[in-house]
């Protein structure tokens, strides 16, 4: 058996009946960079809003725990975020939102970082 058939035979097993697994697998990483560029605005979103537009075409492959991790990763950065910025308008909460703040950074880019290398590895984010 050749390298092509190994890695054709691949594809195939991750697919599951997905006729444009690549293409979707281009968008998915493209939902990543969306998500990396987060300080240049409004990319997280246009990323979410494709992750839901194209939820139903990757059903059944390891893509949809690709997006099912990129999705959660929003919003939950989403509403950390926010509780933040709420503490650090007020004196009492501003030395718990600022940590807050470093810390929901942090995660946001472990979040993508990890979720990229395992799509690049054609691996799901876990198991359901």
């Amino acid at each position: 058996m050749s390298e092509n058939d190994t890695q054709a035979e691949h594809t195939q097993i991750l697919s599951t009946g997905i006729e444009n697994y690549e293409n979707l697998k281009d968008i998915t990483t493209l939902v990543y960079l969306l998500q990396a560029l987060f300080f240049v605005g409004f990319t997280p979103i246009i990323g979410l809003i494709i992750n839901y537009f194209k939820k139903s075409d990757v059903k059944g492959s390891i893509l949809e725990s690709h997006f099912r991790w990129q999705i959660k990763t929003f919003w939950w950065s989403l509403f950390w975020y926010c509780l933040a910025s709420v503490l650090i308008f007020t004196w009492i909460g501003a030395p718990i939102g600022f940590p807050i703040l470093v810390i929901i950074t942090i995660w946001w880019i472990y979040r993508f970082v990890r979720g990229w290398l395992r799509l690049n590895k054609d691996q799901p984010m876990y198991m359901s």
